[in-house]
């Protein structure tokens, strides 16, 4: 059994496909300046790739920006979305008249509630 194994190549090692007739796509590099430790990264592109304006700094992982003829590109934040807090969407909701209204109401049963518990433990 020995004597029929394969013989001259490794299985699933070596492609047998040639980079005869590929053609390569055109690359351009582009650097990205960090703000926090002032290094730059060195990216390259296809050239018909969209290019974005920020990239992760390989040194510390903050935001790189972009650097055309030796100046940062200005970066466009209109579109972010800021965060919201739970505050922020319950305004949105009501007023805050009406929020201090709902508060008092909950406050009185609450207080209601616990007078009520207190003179069943005193008389029990």
């Amino acid at each position: 059994m020995a004597d029929r194994s394969l013989r001259g190549m490794r299985l699933g090692a070596q492609s047998l496909q040639s980079e005869e007739g590929v053609v390569f796509a055109e690359r351009a590099e582009y650097t990205y300046l960090c703000d926090d430790c002032n290094r730059e990264t060195v990216m390259v592109f296809s050239t018909e790739a969209e290019i974005p304006e920020t990239w992760e700094c390989r040194n510390c992982a903050h935001q790189a920006t972009l650097l055309v003829d030796s100046k940062p590109v200005e970066v466009d934040r209109s579109a972010e979305k800021t965060g919201r807090t739970h505050w922020d969407m319950l305004l949105e909701r009501r007023t805050r008249a009406e929020l201090e209204e709902l508060l008092e109401e909950r406050l009185a049963v609450l207080r209601a509630r616990r007078g009520e518990a207190q003179e069943h433990k005193i008389g029990a």
